[in-house]
């Protein structure tokens, strides 16, 4: 199990390399975190949804997608409330008071779920969740010590030098655990160094002799980190592309969901694509406005008209620009949104942008499915993940055709558009057709899905150089006849 002195120190893209490197060696391996908060989530092929970390990671394995991969989810609707998704599923809305109450129940469904996860592997990596040093916490912990205890796996310590103080991280981590978490971690690992690694000799060497851990191995920063799926929104960068032939630009809601749509449109060279923060109006030279994912859209509509970035869209389009929603960003473009059973927040309802002739009402039954279908000619698939039932006059122009069904919505002269396909982006055939209808030939030759699984192959020779491997599979054997849960 990999756990971290705090959140972003590099856990999930550590557990990806891992997987890989040891999938590469020949062994059956599997992913797995027990609990998670994130809105940036992924469809199974079982039927749930994990977050997007998982789905990652599942990839690096080489293994279909399993809501068992990450039993728990907590998708964040507002500062003090989440969504509990549980093997896949909702279970309940619920506040942080609440969840500290609710969060010990869920511990035989996260057992039952890593039982799973670990049936025919040869190894499962395992990922924690923040930090096991916030002890204020660890009553019914399901995350990290407490999962960790209850499975009796050995734990990998992870601290990030990037944003200084490693040394107290790990130090400090030592100090807060009790005696018998402290027996439980194995040894760790400095996470994201950059220049040379041996000026940190004495750095390593001070962490092995405060806390008597063995030092796994420093691990230099990994650029091509930047090409895979970001699972914060925290993460989200701009980097402006002077020769650009396109600009697109994406309002960062307060709920941002499934933002990771927008990387094979990141990867393009010919695309400017502009998150917009907070504070800032929508760039006026934008020839493409996309309304992301939202995990509380009614919320996240007030929060667009509070930026005045709804002033800003309606200029956009009557200068001419283009307009496209996905999943949430699609129900704005509507003339109405109704939540009349509180689903997402409090009952009610509100007016959309009025872009697109659709309406939607929210209801408590969730699509979530993987789906294949056919865009401007070309082949895409992806998954859908929403609540609420969108129609109106638009949707007889549909965006797509998924299985065999219309899906989204088209206004009459095509500015507008919605849909409800998440990853469409990443059908390298369908990119390069959507591209072109802003300039002829801007799309690229990338091949997304391919470049992913490179990235994945450069991590894992990046960690066999870094990490002692054989020293981490030497401690994860599990010699025959010992205890095993269940």
């Amino acid at each position: 199990m990999i756990q971290g002195t705090g959140s972003d120190v590099g856990k999930s893209l550590l557990v990806a390399g891992l997987c890989r490197a040891f999938v590469n060696r020949g062994l059956k391996v599997a992913p797995f975190k027990p609990q998670n908060m994130s809105n940036n989530a992924a469809a199974t092929a079982d039927g749930g949804e994990i977050g997007r970390a998982q789905a990652l990671q599942a990839i690096a394995a080489k293994l279909p997608l399993s809501r068992h991969m990450n039993p728990v989810l907590l998708k964040p609707q507002s500062d003090r409330g989440a969504q509990v998704v549980v093997q896949g599923k909702v279970l309940a809305n619920s506040d942080a008071a609440d969840y500290q109450r609710l969060k010990p129940t869920l511990l035989p469904a996260v057992l039952e779920s890593f039982t799973k996860i670990g049936e025919g592997r040869d190894l499962v990596v395992v990922e924690g969740a923040g930090s096991p040093a916030e002890v204020n916490l660890r009553a019914g912990d399901i995350a990290n010590m407490g999962f960790a205890e209850a499975v009796d796996i050995p734990v990998i310590l992870a601290g990030d030098i990037e944003r200084g103080g490693v040394i107290a991280q790990l130090a400090g981590t030592h100090i807060l655990l009790p005696e018998a978490e402290r027996r439980r971690i194995k040894g760790f690992i400095v996470n994201k160094f950059r220049g040379d690694p041996t000026l940190f000799d004495e750095g390593m060497k001070i962490i092995e002799d405060r806390t008597g851990w063995p030092a796994i191995g420093l691990v230099p920063w990994f650029s091509g980190a930047a090409f895979l799926p970001a699972e914060d929104s925290v993460s989200l960068a701009n980097g402006r592309k002077k020769d650009a032939k396109i600009k697109i630009a994406v309002p960062m809601l307060s709920r941002i969901a499934n933002f990771d749509d927008f990387d094979p449109l990141a990867a393009e060279p010919a695309v400017d694509l502009a998150f917009v923060p907070p504070g800032q109006p929508l760039p006026a030279d934008a020839d493409l406005v996309i309304l992301p994912g939202s995990k509380a859209t009614l919320a996240d509509l007030a929060f667009l008209r509070s930026q005045g970035w709804d002033i800003d869209l309606l200029a956009h389009h009557r200068r001419g620009g283009q307009v496209m929603g996905i999943c949430g960003g699609y129900q704005m473009l509507g003339t109405t949104i109704a939540d009349p059973e509180g689903i997402e927040g409090r009952p009610g309802s509100a007016p959309g942008l009025g872009l697109l002739a659709v309406e939607t009402v929210m209801g408590r039954d969730k699509t979530l499915s993987a789906v294949e279908g056919v865009c401007l000619t070309e082949p895409v698939q992806g998954f859908e993940m929403h609540m609420g039932v969108t129609d109106g006059p638009d949707c007889a122009r549909p965006f797509s055709h998924l299985g065999g069904r219309p899906d989204g919505a088209a206004s009459a002269d095509g500015s507008v558009m919605g849909t409800y396909l998440h990853g469409l982006f990443a059908a390298d055939g369908f990119r390069r057709a959507f591209l072109g209808r802003f300039a002829k030939g801007a799309a690229s030759e990338l091949a997304y899905q391919a470049r992913v699984e490179a990235v994945l192959d450069d991590l894992a020779a990046h960690l066999e150089t870094h990490l002692d491997l054989d020293r981490l599979l030497a401690l994860s054997y599990i010699p025959p006849n010992s205890r095993r849960i269940g």
